[in-house]
């Protein structure tokens, strides 16, 4: 029992790429040893769902050959329509109580069928209002739609002991990076690919997410649209490329427009949770994904909500050998290796 906990290695595998990241634990914190990328076909994940598992099994199987991978034991994560997560209340009880009960409880707030649902929670601690309630995060993922993702991993031949919850992931690297505070309130926004998540903390623990099926290919599609470019030209001007016979005055009107569309449901979600909370604003937000890197949403945020603004480093307080990892290129790609790094943070044995 006292033996330390391995190491794992951290897979996400997001719409449009499949990152890994592997760790190490040591004195005080964590050191990279490994990670990598590879871009994924369009039509390998829909909404969130492997709709071309060859595709997917191909470029894992690429990514472990050329970073030259031999663990074995992963972590990955889910997230979309699939998962539910609910901040319920239930009478105080013991962790051994509540997890006999969880399964009754659940289908309160669950629309799925119980028997089709994996469930796990967290209890928050009392509720404010009322001494002789607590507060609980309910957590329920599609038992098919994480098989899916398991079988993915054993055809790679890899064994999946931890399925993470993307936004759980991210919170993981915030809590790592960053100073929490027992009663500090953070929004943390995953702005990825195909969909967005708004995941609220207090103290360092969620008390309100929200996913939201909108994200970095709205940006792509109407420079698409509008410009009559290709993905990879639409790509580079939206992370500020220039291209010839691109007016930059119409990219901008382009990007200003689809950011608008993004930052008004992010508003929407923050003034849900405000009008159904307890909890006060939050006074900070980081932003991740690949579409923080697009610097107009930033600004937009801050100037919309009126609250700083800013990029989560997931590499702040993560060593590394600058021989080994260009420090350059890790401040470029963090946004997008996030969620890898929160899951690489897991160990064998981890509820």
């Amino acid at each position: 029992m006292l033996q330390k906990k391995r190491d794992l290695v951290g897979i996400d595998i997001g719409s449009s790429s499949v990152k890994l990241v592997q760790l190490k634990e040591v004195r005080g914190g964590y050191q990279l040893v490994n990670l990598g990328m590879t871009p994924l076909p369009s039509d390998a994940i829909v909404d969130n769902a492997i709709m071309d598992s060859s595709a997917v099994v191909g470029a894992i199987r690429d990514l472990l050959l050329s970073l030259k991978i031999k663990e074995k034991n992963v972590a990955s994560s889910v997230s979309g329509h699939s998962i539910i997560i609910r901040k319920i209340q239930m009478p105080i009880m013991t962790e051994e109580e509540l997890e006999s009960s969880i399964q009754w409880e659940a289908e309160q707030y669950i629309p799925f069928e119980i028997s089709e649902v994996n469930l796990d929670f967290q209890i928050l601690g009392p509720d404010v209002n009322d001494s002789s309630q607590m507060n609980v995060i309910l957590v329920a993922a599609k038992k098919d739609f994480v098989n899916d993702y398991v079988a993915l991993f054993k055809e790679c031949g890899l064994n999946p002991v931890v399925m993470d919850v993307d936004c759980f992931a991210v919170a993981n690297v915030f809590e790592a990076n960053y100073p929490v505070s027992d009663d500090e309130v953070v929004a943390l926004i995953d702005l990825g690919a195909s969909s967005l998540n708004v995941n609220v903390l207090k103290g360092g623990m969620t008390v309100f997410t929200r996913d939201i099926q909108l994200g970095g290919n709205s940006y792509n599609e109407e420079l698409q649209k509008r410009l009559g470019l290709n993905r990879e030209d639409a790509e580079k001007v939206k992370l500020g490329g220039e291209l010839p016979g691109v007016s930059a005055n119409t990219v901008a009107s382009v990007i200003e427009d689809a950011t608008e569309v993004l930052t008004t449901d992010i508003q929407r979600s923050l003034d849900f949770f405000s009008a159904s909370s307890a909890d006060e604003r939050p006074k900070r937000i980081y932003i991740t994904g690949g579409v923080s890197r697009v610097p107009a949403i930033r600004t937009s945020l801050a100037q919309r909500l009126g609250i700083d603004v800013q990029v989560l480093d997931p590499w702040r307080q993560i060593t590394s050998n600058k021989k080994t990892f260009d420090p350059d290129y890790l401040q470029s790609v963090g946004p997008l290796f996030t969620v890898a790094v929160g899951l690489a943070m897991r160990r064998v044995g981890d509820k």
